[in-house]
């Protein structure tokens, strides 16, 4: 890693605080976000408040892949806020010997440092329910996004790949919290992963509510 880079990481790494469970982290982090009522992927307004339909569609243009379930009911998780892994369960899981031997559900119920990753906050971010559901587990793609899957919303899932397209101005978000997380837990990066979040890193800086939630986190450590 870039030696500038991960000077400016380790602040966080010694300071970014993870609840133990994950339950209570997506609690806490309603308070974090307050201020700050964006969803990660789309940056659509939301309100706790409007628990029926709480995504502001006009104000990002966001309409649903797929508006109705496979029983012909309203997509419900295209109406809520979900708390999203930017870095997947699954990669951070796979490398404990309770993922090989049960998968999240059993890491969960047995392992301290499972759940300790799963509920560090800084690796949780509010998306529409919907495109965390779509993203699953799958890798971000470097290509941009269409803003067609979507409506106006620049994400793109490309299913048969595998991988998300998430637009530049939150790439740099995610190649640090990648850093975060591979840094205080030891979860290896391939070389190509490494590059690409490099390359994020320099092209997004930090911006001024990267470093206000950084500061949030920090004052709400446990």
């Amino acid at each position: 890693m870039n030696p500038m880079l991960l000077l400016t990481l380790l602040p966080a790494v010694l300071l970014w605080g993870a609840d133990t469970s994950f339950t209570a982290s997506k609690r806490l982090l309603k308070t974090v976000y307050e201020e700050h009522q964006r969803t990660f992927y789309c940056d659509c307004s939301y309100s706790y408040e409007n628990k029926g339909n709480m995504i502001d569609r006009d104000s990002c243009g966001y309409l649903p892949r797929n508006p109705k379930t496979k029983k012909g009911k309203d997509n419900q998780r295209a109406r809520r806020v979900e708390w999203e892994h930017v870095m997947p369960a699954e990669n951070f899981g796979r490398h404990l010997p309770c993922w090989k031997e049960g998968g999240r559900k059993h890491c969960r119920e047995v392992s301290a440092t499972f759940r300790e990753m799963e509920a560090d906050m800084m690796n949780l971010v509010p998306a529409i329910g919907e495109l965390n559901g779509d993203r699953s587990n799958y890798r971000y793609s470097p290509f941009d996004p269409m803003p067609e899957q979507y409506g106006e919303c620049r994400f793109q899932v490309d299913f048969k790949a595998r991988r998300a397209m998430v637009r530049p101005e939150i790439r740099g978000d995610i190649a640090r919290i990648w850093f975060y997380m591979s840094e205080k837990y030891g979860i290896p990066l391939s070389k190509q992963e490494r590059r690409t979040m490099e390359a994020w890193a320099r092209e997004d800086p930090e911006d001024m509510w990267e470093q206000r939630k950084k500061a949030l986190l920090r004052s709400h450590r446990r």
